[in-house]
């Protein structure tokens, strides 16, 4: 149901973290989680088990990349390769 808007969300931002697209879609985590793993069975995405700490306490999540895509570079200047 929304496999769909959490891939495009995952086109758009590279890789992200399973709470972070719950939050800016608006879709429930755990409609995140079972969006991922269809994609994931489908070897659209991979996941990955974290550990993130924030304010001293410690929270288990995924993150979510897209299979063999590399996001566009962001325009601005670059560092000249020596």
């Amino acid at each position: 149901m929304y496999t769909q808007q959490v891939f495009d969300y995952l086109k758009k931002s590279g890789q992200e973290l399973d709470r972070k697209i719950a939050l800016e879609t608006g879709i429930s985590l755990i409609q995140v989680h079972d969006s991922l793993k269809e994609l994931e069975k489908a070897k659209k995405v991979f996941t990955c088990s974290v550990t993130t700490y924030e304010y001293g306490e410690s929270t288990q999540g995924l993150m979510c990349r897209i299979s063999g895509y590399i996001p566009p570079a962001t325009p601005g200047r670059k560092t000249a390769n020596k």
